[in-house]
């Protein structure tokens, strides 16, 4: 049984405007030396961020929560983490960027490799939102994300309509 009982669908128009929202927070803060997103989720906020601060330096940190590992092939067990890539030194003075915090199990990792860094997210849930620094707007532990990158377009049954009230 999934834990997510709330479907949250966000538009290509919202997620630039709460990334727009979330360049004015940090801007307040800076000057910053550069960004350093969490892919994959993390890229598109990045590209925002960036052309609203007028900010050049970009890194990635790659880290995989599910699926497979991508170095041995083997299927990796839930809950473990996988870092594909890492950044030099501490995160002093750069923005971490993620689309969202949810468990906090990501978060723990990289705020653990970069724990100078200013971490922020578009969307925070509970379980995560301790370990973030600046986030845009707050979801239910049990409301799934659906990010426009994720989507295509197609009927939606009305909820009045739906099995799953």
């Amino acid at each position: 049984m999934t834990p997510y009982s709330k479907d949250f669908p966000v538009s290509w128009e919202e997620l630039h405007r709460n990334a727009r929202a979330l360049s004015w927070r940090l801007l307040e803060q800076g000057p910053w030396k550069g960004i350093i997103a969490i892919t994959r989720g993390g890229l598109v906020p990045a590209a925002i961020l960036c052309r609203e601060m007028d900010i050049r330096l970009i890194d990635t940190i790659c880290v995989v929560s599910y699926g497979v590992d991508e170095k041995s092939g083997a299927a990796m067990k839930q809950g473990e983490l996988n870092v594909l890539k890492g950044v030099e030194g501490d995160g002093d003075g750069f923005i971490l960027i993620d689309d969202l915090v949810d468990t906090g199990r990501t978060a723990a990792k990289v705020r653990e490799m970069l724990p100078k860094a200013h971490f922020a997210t578009i969307y925070a849930k509970p379980a995560g939102k301790p370990l973030v620094d600046t986030f845009v707007t707050e979801v239910s532990q049990d409301t799934w994300i659906r990010f426009p990158w994720d989507m295509e377009y197609t009927f939606s049954t009305p909820l009045a309509d739906r099995q799953d009230k």
